[in-house]
């Protein structure tokens, strides 16, 4: 059973940064690969970035492309999201993902495992 914990999540200024970990327990992390979404009130959730099981292939939505950087450390079955240049619509809960497969996917009906989600808040 694949457990995934979130944690970096909190209160920003505007331009500021934030960086998200999610760590995964079981076996499967190092051939998985790993999302994170992003739902804010009153709103769908949507994929924010994505990264290969290897690290050497990731995806961003646009909207935090040059932005955000996710980053997986395979040896300590994390995966982070590094996050400049805050904006308030960035605010959100931010939810960490793990497919059961190699490819990385910008739908969130491909990943099979969910964290509980943490609050990011951008002030203004």
């Amino acid at each position: 059973q694949v457990q995934l914990v979130e944690s970096g999540g909190g209160l920003v200024q505007a331009g500021g940064s934030l960086t998200l970990s999610c760590t995964a327990s079981g076996r499967t992390f190092s051939s998985s690969a790993m999302g994170w979404f992003r739902q804010a009130p009153g709103k769908e959730r949507d994929f924010v970035a994505a990264i290969s099981w290897s690290g050497t292939s990731t995806t961003y939505a646009d909207s935090v492309k040059g932005r955000f950087t996710i980053s997986r450390d395979n040896a300590k079955n994390t995966v982070h999201l590094t996050m400049n240049s805050l904006k308030p619509e960035d605010t959100a809960v931010y939810y960490c993902a793990q497919r059961a497969g190699t490819a990385l996917f910008r739908d969130s009906r491909k990943y099979d495992y969910w964290g509980q989600g943490t609050q990011v808040t951008v002030s203004s």
